[in-house]
């Protein structure tokens, strides 16, 4: 029961780093706003590259979880990286 917790744990830490990656990611290198530069991303088919790019945050917690010896975790975040490229790759199917 306390491993189950401590996955979920990490998987929220990791889709909350993706999300803020994303954001960060747009707010440096975008010159449009949020709602735009995702707008702008669906219509030019890129919306994958920039939750791929958010995901690079998750690198941070995962190793950051292994450092402090929280295994457990670690395995979450990357349950939540694989999550996410997932939906990428349904989404790259789906258009």
């Amino acid at each position: 029961m306390k491993n189950s917790k401590e996955i979920i744990i990490g998987f929220i830490v990791g889709i909350i780093a993706n999300t803020f990656g994303t954001l960060l990611y747009i707010l440096l290198f975008s010159d449009l706003g949020i709602v735009e530069t995702f707008n702008a991303a669906i219509e030019q088919g890129h919306i994958g590259s920039l939750l791929a790019l958010g995901a690079i945050l998750n690198l941070v917690a995962f190793f950051g979880f292994l450092r402090i010896k929280r295994d457990q975790r670690a395995k979450g975040v990357m349950l939540a990286t694989l999550v996410t490229a997932l939906v990428i790759m349904m989404y790259k199917v789906m258009s």
